[in-house]
């Protein structure tokens, strides 16, 4: 008997930034956005999160944390950016840590900010959609807040699969949409007028911060990214909803068998 999140019909899309006709040059934007907001990128996300996003790091953690303890383990932080949760990783894991990001700019802030830490981070230039890594090599991949910024979403959770092991758990933190309507009203206000001021006040990257709110509206809600997860093959499905809907953790699980 299928769950009902396996019956949302949603078009396996991804991400289409302004100006962009096709996957490449969507891909070509993203990178290039990232690359120039790097050196800002760490506070205008404490900034214009109110410092929550270490609040929705520390239950991704906790969600991963039977994976992270076991020294034979691998795990993957996707689309890792500047290293944030990387680094949480690596505080408190016994399993290997890789990190990845196809923006240089971003990988480079990571390397820095790991060496101020006191940590060795093991980290790998790569496009999600085309990883360089052989099938089936970690016990855990987690993307935080990089998901929605994937060309291709089907395409996306495919690669995924491929690189975890069977058994191997996807962990998926992204930005959503809240259900409350006084909630939605308040934070389509703030992402809609607030966050590119400010934003581009800091950044000086009018495109990046008119085009990261404008993503989010466009991203499937949860139970379709849920359905999403389980047509590309990942069962035990999970969605944690976080601060009133304002992100969520998606949890899913490669089969077995497969």
């Amino acid at each position: 008997m299928k769950t009902p999140s396996t019956l949302v019909a949603v078009p396996q899309h991804g991400t289409t930034p302004p100006g962009t006709a096709n996957e490449q040059q969507a891909s070509q934007w993203i990178e290039r956005m990232f690359g120039q907001i790097a050196r800002r990128y760490d506070l205008l996300n404490h900034l214009l999160s109110f410092n929550i996003d270490r609040g929705w790091r520390r239950f991704l953690m906790k969600r991963l944390s039977q994976t992270l303890s076991n020294p034979q383990a691998r795990v993957l932080d996707l689309c890792c950016g500047t290293g944030d949760v990387l680094l949480d990783f690596k505080r408190t894991a016994r399993a290997q840590i890789v990190g990845a990001d196809f923006c240089h700019p971003m990988l480079t802030a990571a390397a820095h900010k790991a060496r101020r830490r006191g940590f060795h981070a093991l980290l790998l230039e790569a496009d999600a959609m085309r990883m360089p890594l052989a099938d089936k090599t970690f016990d855990a991949v987690a993307i935080s807040f990089g998901f929605r910024n994937l060309v291709n979403y089907g395409a996306g959770l495919a690669e995924l699969h491929r690189v975890l092991k069977p058994g191997g758990r996807l962990a998926i933190l992204e930005f959503s949409h809240p259900k409350n309507p006084l909630m939605r009203l308040t934070y389509g206000i703030y992402s809609k007028i607030l966050l590119p001021v400010i934003g581009t006040l800091i950044s000086g990257s009018r495109d990046a911060y008119t085009y990261l709110p404008d993503s989010i509206r466009r991203f499937p809600k949860g139970e379709q990214l849920r359905g999403m997860m389980e047509r590309a093959g990942f069962e035990k499905t999970e969605v944690h909803l976080l601060t009133g809907g304002v992100a969520a953790l998606h949890i899913g699980s490669r089969r077995v068998d497969s």
